[in-house]
């Protein structure tokens, strides 16, 4: 599975952006995985920000983006999204999608996650 994230960029505080995900390989149902988002800030960990189901039914978010960041997908284009509202400088980071293919484990943790995207950065500026 290669995983292909987008739209990051350079915005103000109090901005929107829209970070896509697309995902494609052979003999492979995107309906399959649970995807999620997590990022990586200058020096720290990566965290946590949103997952969503396999049909798109829940949603599932850290707090610290909770009613501002909004995930989706439409397995039709094999694609996730991450709409981001009133961006913050703290959520200057490096973003990545993820798939995970087994329903058990962590849907908040990394290491349950067995496919990346590239990475895409978002920088929010003061």
């Amino acid at each position: 599975v290669q995983l292909q994230a987008s739209g990051g960029g350079l915005v103000q505080a109090g901005g929107s952006l829209r970070l896509s995900c697309a995902a494609a390989a052979s003999g492979y149902t995107f309906a399959n995985y649970f995807m999620g988002w997590f990022r990586q800030p200058p020096g720290k960990e990566r965290e946590f920000v949103a997952a969503v189901s396999w049909s798109g039914g829940a949603t599932y978010y850290a707090d610290s983006v909770k009613g501002r960041f909004t995930v989706s997908r439409d397995n039709v284009k094999s694609t996730v999204y991450l709409l981001m509202n009133n961006l913050k400088p703290e959520d200057t980071a490096v973003y990545y999608c993820a798939a995970k293919s087994e329903a058990l484990g962590s849907r908040y943790s990394a290491s349950e996650y067995d496919y990346w995207g590239q990475g895409t950065l978002v920088t929010v500026s003061s």
